[in-house]
């Protein structure tokens, strides 16, 4: 029996690896919240469904975190001890902070010359960039080299806050 203090990855049946079946992902979370939505519980007392209500708000943020890879790998380095230290450590490596200045000097031309198209290159750059990295974090991650793969999802969250600031840009371009 699975406990409320059980891992993400525990809750649903799954290896605690960065690597995830997103089918079996998504069939283990539908049989958890079939199990405990609360509307299972509506004629219950309402201790039950308290109880029911805490499980599926479980059930969802699990699944939330599992689902999205950043999340997933954040959570992993979380259950093997290691801060990422998103709010206090910004050292990077020199090559990935000229990338940062090339992003931000991209999107400062762009928008001040209201170029969506360059913003559009921009965002499809970035996603690429996003996608790459995600794939040498599960490498790192499943590798166990642990303090590489915290580095990863610091330099993926910058790119993701790079990425959204390009998306808001283009939306204002374009109203």
């Amino acid at each position: 029996m699975v406990s409320l203090k059980d891992s993400h990855f525990d809750l649903f049946h799954l290896p605690a690896q960065f690597a995830l079946d997103e089918t079996a992902l998504d069939a283990a979370y539908r049989t958890v919240q079939t199990q405990v939505h609360p509307d299972r519980f509506a004629a219950a007392g309402d201790a039950q469904k308290r109880i029911a209500m805490q499980w599926a708000t479980r059930a969802n943020e699990a699944y939330r975190t599992l689902r999205d890879p950043l999340k997933r790998a954040s959570y992993l380095l979380s259950l093997r001890g290691v801060d990422i230290g998103a709010e206090n450590n910004t050292a990077m490596e020199p090559a990935f902070l000229m990338q940062q200045m090339e992003w931000r000097e991209g999107i400062e031309d762009a928008a001040a010359a209201r170029n969506v198209d360059a913003l559009d290159a921009l965002l499809a750059e970035l996603r690429e960039e996003r996608r790459v990295r995600v794939e040498r974090l599960g490498t790192l991650l499943d590798s166990g080299a642990d303090q590489a793969a915290a580095e990863a999802v610091r330099q993926l969250m910058f790119i993701e806050r790079v990425a959204s600031e390009v998306g808001a840009q283009i939306e204002r371009l374009e109203t």
